[in-house]
């Protein structure tokens, strides 16, 4: 059985690495899922290679004419929004001392600002159709905790959790579920520029910092992408719906809340 059979889908950030893993595990349960994407691109070429049932929207969660325009767009084409996946994130690190004004507003536009308008833009038609629906916003580990060097990136997901517990009380009113998922260190391509920053900044080979931190995983590795989506399928299904406003950690046992 599909667990997600006739829902639609939209996912920020999803033309590679989890958010296109998210996008693949919802097709074969059963939705319609929109690939949104800053790289348009690369959002029609992931969505031609996921085939029947996926399309292409031009997404920048830091636009709010884009914003608007990209959820009128999956709308109009699917008939309304069930599923929303705040996945568009950005990464930064730098001792607190060398923290830009200018990193930090980046970081906090997509990460912070981007899931808020998001989730505010897509709620407002679920609500409009009045059959509810379900907000997966994606925090992080270190949204839990302080780190040396990731205090930007740290404070952005910690605001995200807060927004999930925020937005979650209130729109569950209209039967909307808010609530998110924290992983840990996940392996893709964007470790390549996390771990050039602490070859910087800790004076380490490349490559060292990723073993390091894969090796401290009390399940004995990184995570992937798709270790992600049963906990994403979950949240999104009826199996869900009294789940409120909570943040859910996958991340191999590195944190225990």
């Amino acid at each position: 059985m599909q667990r997600l059979n006739g829902k639609r889908a939209l996912i920020t950030g999803a033309a590679r690495g989890i958010g296109l893993e998210f996008a693949r595990a919802y097709l074969a349960e059963g939705a319609r899922v929109a690939i949104g994407d800053i790289n348009i691109d690369a959002a029609r070429k992931a969505a031609q290679g996921l085939g029947d049932g996926a399309i292409a929207v031009r997404l920048d969660v830091t636009d709010q004419a884009l914003i608007d325009a990209c959820v009128a767009q999956v709308e109009d084409a699917f008939g309304g929004i069930d599923i929303l996946i705040n996945n568009a994130a950005l990464f930064t690190a730098a001792p607190i001392v060398e923290i830009t004004r200018a990193d930090y507003d980046r970081i906090f536009a997509v990460n912070v600002s981007g899931t808020l308008f998001m989730m505010q833009a897509v709620a407002r038609g679920m609500i409009d159709r009045g059959q509810g629906g379900k907000i997966i916003n994606m925090a992080s580990q270190a949204g839990r905790r302080g780190e040396a060097l990731v205090a930007v990136y740290c404070a952005s997901k910690a605001a995200v959790i807060s927004l999930t517990q925020s937005a979650g009380l209130n729109l569950i009113a209209h039967g909307i579920n808010v609530n998110a998922i924290a992983p840990g260190v996940v392996d893709g391509e964007h470790w390549d520029g996390v771990d050039a920053f602490f070859a910087k900044y800790e004076n380490k080979a490349p490559g060292q910092k990723k073993k390091e931190v894969g090796a401290a995983v009390p399940f004995g590795r990184m995570g992937t992408a798709a270790d992600l989506t049963g906990m994403a399928i979950f949240l999104a299904s009826s199996e869900a719906d009294y789940i409120v406003a909570q943040t859910y950690n996958v991340d191999g046992g590195q944190w225990m809340s």
